[in-house]
């Protein structure tokens, strides 16, 4: 399978197994920017592809790494319990790797729908590594029902896991939600329009042919990867928060939000796209997270 991005490949061990990343190489000053960690998001055909137009922004003018999370891309996809603890040590994994490239430097992060959860925990463990948050639609603001359930539980339905991954049926189901037209239904949903990035659906399309590639969605299906506590992690943020998400679409309910507008370090600003904001208007899009970046 082709890599996502065109940077330096690297393979790193640990807590999250194999993982993927991808790493920039800026030329003179640009080097010794402030670093920038891109994680994606979480579906059936998730890599790091969905964070193309911010790599594609910064690659040159900071350092960078993406993170391919456990299950996705090119990391490792091995049958194993897919989880929120899983996927927040991938990067934790990916942000002290990053920092150490950089003289230890804190790291800006920006995630992408349910990967908002996962850096959202990353930054309330282990918040000296981090300077910044950026969080493009995430998860858990929809509905105005409160998620604050025991630290580490998630919204996995009891059962649903093993019936899913059951080998009788598993590789048919994910083979069904995977075919080409499947995932362009659920792209245009995503964009709310006809129009989508084709590039991206043609990489989501060869990224699921991968062996092994149904085991981390299936868990997603399952419930297992979202948490049931993330509204207690949203509210123990307390590094500067910038959220932004479209306003088309499936994904346009953040009712959530109002429980955080309040809160003098989190920023907020909406867009008239789908989902994927930095994909229909990167220049209105960076210029605002630029602007978030220059107060700090």
């Amino acid at each position: 399978m082709p890599p996502a991005l065109p940077g330096r490949l690297l393979e790193l061990r640990g807590d999250a197994g194999r993982l993927a990343l991808y790493l920039s190489e800026p030329p003179g000053d640009a080097a010794s920017a402030a670093p920038l960690l891109l994680v994606h998001s979480v579906n059936a055909a998730g890599s790091s592809r969905e964070m193309r137009p911010a790599w594609e922004r910064y690659a040159t003018r900071r350092p960078v790494i993406a993170v391919d999370l456990p299950g996705f891309g090119l990391s490792e996809r091995s049958e194993r319990a897919y989880t929120p603890r899983l996927m927040t040590d991938a990067v934790l994994c990916a942000a002290r790797e990053l920092q150490r490239r950089h003289g230890g430097r804190p790291i800006d992060v920006m995630a992408l729908s349910l990967g908002c959860e996962f850096a959202a925990r990353a930054v309330s463990e282990a918040p000296a590594l981090f300077r910044s948050l950026a969080l493009v639609s995430p998860t858990g603001f929809n509905g105005t029902k409160r998620r604050d359930g025991p630290p580490g539980s998630t919204r996995a339905v009891p059962g649903l896991h093993r019936v899913l991954s059951l080998p009788l049926w598993s590789r048919g189901l994910f083979s069904a939600l995977t075919r080409p037209g499947v995932i362009r239904f659920f792209l245009e949903k995503t964009w709310g329009r006809r129009e989508i990035d084709e590039d991206l659906w043609q990489y989501a399309v060869a990224v699921t042919r991968a062996p092994e590639a149904r085991h981390a969605p299936l868990h997603f299906l399952g419930g297992g990867l979202f948490s049931a506590d993330i509204h207690r992690v949203y509210e123990s943020l307390a590094l500067p928060v910038w959220m932004s998400h479209g306003s088309r679409g499936d994904f346009v309910d953040y009712r959530g939000k109002a429980a955080f507008t309040g809160r003098a370090n989190w920023r907020f600003d909406p867009f008239d796209t789908g989902a994927l904001v930095f994909f229909e208007q990167p220049d209105a899009f960076f210029a605002r997270y630029d602007a978030f970046l220059a107060r700090l």
